[in-house]
């Protein structure tokens, strides 16, 4: 008996809808890029439960017969292509011919349409790619697609769906998308019953993005322009100034395609490499017209990627039309440019692999001497020039560093004299207006439970106040030695997993700081319903939202270890964790909103600290229960025992 057979069709097209059918989302994709095929000036997407229990697509298009209603449900059966040779001349979204009966395969399906001049439409219903029931209806002139219960026969696709709010959200950015590809084409998204989407359709894209993004995104838009030979590209980009927090408010846009593709994003982001921080990314629609010949559609079984005969001549033409875009606005806005480039409070001059010595670690590192100092020493050091050690500013001249047994010695020293006179708090206080760091006051229990704890988790420090910092390389990494060896501390990662255990103990609520003067926000409709839904994480977090109109929240409050310049970029990536979650529990929510907020409220690599600073940031590292690794999992901390760096020296087997 042969051990090979031929599948049947059902079998078949379950395999195909693991290809088609990922999500909701692939569902809504492959029915709206139908409808607009149709010729539909129309389309209404509605969903219910993020598009698992319900969905339905209503178009205007052509419709179609009774006989081509029949032929739609068998595989490979399109009216796109005829012949093998369409293949290079492809001008439809859709031609695979796989959706429908793919779709209908792993879901309840109902297919209604008519054409203009008949008086009755053709109805369909497959109920889970069983025998479809064919009977005639009456209907509008168009086509109607509902879709429900999907993957009810596949319970194990189903279980690897993610929350219904994220597949909500991924269906509202796909239809975001073709609204933005299809300016002329009417769209509406309702969501639970609830209006999401709504676009004029006069095919103005500039007027589509207004009703997407809102009046404040579209007051910062450029616009793109350039006509090459077989290349042009259109579309708008913000200014410098509006950036987000992904480049998921990025949309590109070839031949009235939807794709993703590197290379221009690659254009874009060179194009602003010099106008804007590493963390942010402008809203940008680009739309690429080229001869369809150059392009192959077909390499993709969702048609979300295609391949470009020269795809760096794509490059080169997306960087150019950015860069005529904006070097306009970046002449005009040049203050504005800066207040987003540099930091308000800080000015460095950044040299490679910079390294500030210390050559007496119980002063802060002074930019300047003191005036009393220069008065008395008759004399005025200049900043230019080689970096001063500390020793220098406040004396004048040079000399060697400290042993390690002195520094420690006097450290040890200035700290009974601290607590003493009952200084720590002061000094405490002093550190954080520099570095914005807020060690929290232990009584004398905690700390020696704290100690305990560092010695079960095999803690850097072994005796409390035994590390020295001996300054900073390229103002990114400190440097640290002690009786047994040296260190290197990442100082953005160290204060991230400071911050992160600090706000994990906070079990009721992050303390939060009210703000003066409020600001402002501005979201979408998915980023709104987020924040309604997630009000009580937020106000646990230490953010405190009130609605102020259509899509704007009014920030009051935010946590008092958060510097406010980074409040909005933190409620925005909280947004996008939220948006992109599986289904977790309401801890593990929270775990990783608090590594965000950490992140963002650390110090950054580049900010220059004091030894106070850094000696601060090493003490609190090491009252933590896993000081070895940030939230993220990077490393902060390196240790070259005396031991290593003998064999590194080629010591190892010398009397001397």
């Amino acid at each position: 008996m042969s051990t090979i057979h031929v599948l049947d069709d059902n079998t078949i097209n379950k395999i195909a809808a693991g290809e088609v059918v990922e999500r909701p989302a692939s569902v809504i994709k492959e029915l709206v890029e139908n409808a607009i095929d149709a010729g539909a000036t129309r389309i209404e997407v509605e969903i219910m439960a993020g598009g698992t229990s319900f969905m339905r697509v209503t178009d205007n298009g052509r419709g179609m017969s009774a006989e081509d209603a029949r032929l739609a449900i068998l595989r490979h059966a399109t009216s796109k292509i005829k012949a093998v040779s369409d293949l290079n001349t492809i001008g439809t979204l859709g031609f695979r011919g796989e959706a429908l009966p793919t779709i209908a395969s792993v879901s309840r399906f109902s297919l209604l349409t008519r054409q203009e001049g008949e008086d009755l439409g053709t109805r369909v219903d497959i109920c889970g790619g069983q025998e479809p029931d064919i009977r005639e209806a009456g209907c509008s002139l168009g086509t109607t697609i509902k879709v429900e219960d999907l993957f009810f026969n596949t319970p194990a696709r189903k279980k690897f769906l993610k929350t219904t709010h994220t597949e909500g959200g991924k269906i509202n950015d796909f239809i975001v998308k073709l609204a933005l590809s299809r300016p002329d084409i009417a769209f509406q998204f309702i969501n639970n019953n609830k209006v999401s989407v709504v676009t004029p359709g006069n095919g103005n894209l500039f007027d589509a993005i207004r009703a997407i993004y809102g009046a404040k995104a579209a007051d910062s838009l450029l616009a793109l322009s350039l006509d090459g030979e077989e290349i042009h590209i259109s579309g708008y980009i913000t200014k410098p100034s509006m950036l987000k927090s992904s480049r998921a408010w990025q949309t590109y846009i070839v031949n009235s395609r939807i794709i993703q593709n590197r290379a221009i994003a690659k254009a874009i982001d060179n194009a602003y490499k010099s106008l804007i921080p590493k963390s942010g990314f402008p809203l940008a629609v680009v739309n690429i017209e080229v001869p369809q010949r150059t392009i192959d559609v077909n390499v993709h079984p969702q048609k979300s990627e295609l391949k470009f005969e020269d795809e760096s001549r794509v490059f080169k033409a997306v960087y150019k039309a950015v860069l005529d875009a904006i070097r306009p606005a970046a002449d005009r806005a040049l203050g504005e440019v800066a207040a987003v480039v540099e930091k308000p409070e800080h000015h460095y001059t950044m040299e490679p692999m910079r390294f500030v010595p210390a050559t007496e670690p119980l002063s802060p590192v002074p930019s300047w001497p003191r005036r009393e100092q220069a008065a008395a020493g008759g004399q005025e050091l200049q900043p230019a020039g080689r970096p001063q050690t500390i020793y220098e500013a406040v004396h004048g001249s040079a000399r060697p560093a400290m042993e390690f047994h002195e520094a420690q010695a006097a450290l040890q020293q200035e700290r009974r004299q601290e607590v003493a006179r009952g200084a720590s708090a002061p000094a405490a206080a002093a550190v954080q207006g520099e570095a914005g760091i807020q060690p929290q006051a232990k009584t004398a229990p905690q700390a020696d439970s704290a100690a305990e704890s560092c010695q079960e988790h095999g803690v850097l420090l072994e005796n409390d106040g035994n590390i020295i910092p001996i300054g900073q390389v390229d103002l990114t990494y400190i440097i640290a030695q002690d009786a047994k060896g040296l260190y290197i501390i990442d100082q953005h990662a160290a204060h991230e997993r400071i911050l992160f255990d600090k706000f994990s103990a906070m079990a009721e609520g992050i303390p939060s700081q009210q703000l003066l003067v409020h600001q402002i926000l501005s979201f979408d409709d998915s980023e709104a319903a987020l924040i309604e839904e997630n009000r009580d994480l937020f106000v646990s977090l230490g953010f405190h939202m009130e609605p102020s109109g259509e899509r704007e929240f009014r920030l009051v409050e935010v946590p008092a270890d958060v510097p406010v310049s980074e409040a909005e970029d933190i409620v925005r990536e909280i947004l996008t964790n939220l948006h992109e979650m599986h289904k977790t529990s309401a801890k593990e929510i929270r775990q990783a909103c608090l590594a965000t907020t950490a992140c963002r409220a650390a110090i950054k690599a580049g900010e220059e600290l004091s030894l106070r600073q850094m000696q601060i940031i090493l003490d609190e590292l090491a009252h933590t229960p896993f000081p070895y690794t940030c939230p993220h999992g990077r490393p902060t901390i390196l240790k070259f025992s005396n031991d290593e760096l003998a064999k590194m020296f080629k010591r190892t087997g010398f009397g001397f």
